[in-house]
């Protein structure tokens, strides 16, 4: 085993009951790997929507005998592995997987009781100076990005991936829409560009559209003054769009089935507005559309978007970074709707 470790105790966030008044910044040992565990020195760890949904409402919180630790996307330095590693060696830089253990394919779970596995959900998180991975549930970081950079990726980063990459396979000359301004759709604006397609983004804000535009988008329409389905229209001289990132979820279904073109594309991905989703069946029968639920994706993907982002220099939108102890400030910044990510850092 390489051991680095010189400190025997860390911080870490962790959460004894659903709700944000019962977080906890408190002290506990540095653990020591297993037979096929790396130990992680965290540097960053970036927040997703998901993240305020399991510590507001509970979803997926699963208490134990330990605390529970929060959020699942880390960024760090291997410091210390156990007996049978062979994936990572002390010193590298890694990110963890959101879904452990799903390294490529289909996936795993049965019709009645479908994957609901993930790092800071069902299983502890990452909100730690050190955590344990099993050497499967990691991948080496992006030597173009930074840690904080790197930490915005294993969620946010590989949902956008998966929709249009992996599934969509987005090429040259199609039109994509994303909704918001958040860290999926800001990725989805991203790659969508570096693969030469057209890019639709949908806000309520008119200085978060300009900043879309700044980065690559072709339309931005404000939502709060137009109707955006009709504007897609207009936009597209009645034609719609090829693949839709629907982050707002719910009823909001039925416009993007309006907005899609004939034999285009929905992700499911967010669910702003609720868990039951609704729409006409008449859009999606006559246009003949693929509904795609995308739960992230798995870690063969998130290989492939980590050489993607070293091959064309894309850079992660971070909007803030807070440090350790201001972790409930960043959960208020990203419950106000930030453009991009939010990232918290780990003291040196």
């Amino acid at each position: 085993m390489n051991q680095h470790v010189k400190a025997s105790t860390m911080k870490r966030w962790t959460l004894k009951a659903i709700g944000r008044d019962n977080l906890d910044l408190r002290s506990a040992a540095v653990p020591a790997p297993g037979p096929a565990e790396i130990l992680v020195k965290v540097s960053a760890v970036s927040l997703n929507y998901r993240d305020l949904l399991v510590i507001d409402e509970g979803l997926g919180f699963s208490p134990g005998s330990e605390p529970f630790v929060p959020a699942s996307d880390a960024a760090g330095m291997v410091v210390a592995t156990g007996g049978d590693v062979s994936r990572f060696k002390a010193g590298d830089r890694v990110i963890s997987t959101f879904i452990p253990g799903w390294i490529d394919g289909s996936g795993f779970g049965t019709a009645r009781e479908p994957n609901s596995l993930a790092l800071g959900g069902a299983m502890q998180g990452v909100l730690s100076k050190y955590v344990l991975l099993d050497e499967d549930w990691a991948v080496k970081a992006p030597e173009s990005l930074n840690d904080a950079e790197a930490s915005t990726l294993p969620c946010a980063g590989l949902t956008a991936w998966t929709a249009l990459v992996e599934r969509g396979h987005i090429h040259a000359g199609q039109t994509v829409l994303v909704q918001g301004t958040g860290g999926v759709a800001l990725f989805g604006l991203q790659l969508a560009r570096a693969h030469g397609a057209e890019v639709f983004v949908v806000s309520g804000d008119d200085d978060k559209l300009a900043r879309a535009k700044a980065l690559g988008a072709t339309y931005g329409i404000n939502r709060k003054k137009e109707d955006w389905v009709e504007a897609v229209y207009h936009l597209t001289g009645d034609r719609g769009v090829d693949q839709i990132l629907e982050i707002v979820g719910g009823a909001h279904l039925g416009q993007s089935l309006k907005a899609a073109a004939v034999s285009g594309r929905i992700s499911l991905i967010g669910v702003l507005e609720g868990f039951d989703i609704s729409g006409h069946f008449l859009p999606l029968a006559l246009k003949r559309l693929t509904v795609d639920g995308i739960q992230v994706g798995h870690r063969s993907g998130l290989e492939g978007l980590v050489r993607a982002v070293d091959r064309t220099g894309l850079k992660p939108v971070i909007d803030a970074e807070y440090e350790l102890a201001d972790f409930p400030q960043a959960l208020d910044h990203l419950a106000r709707g930030p453009f991009g990510k939010i990232v918290v850092k780990m003291p040196g």
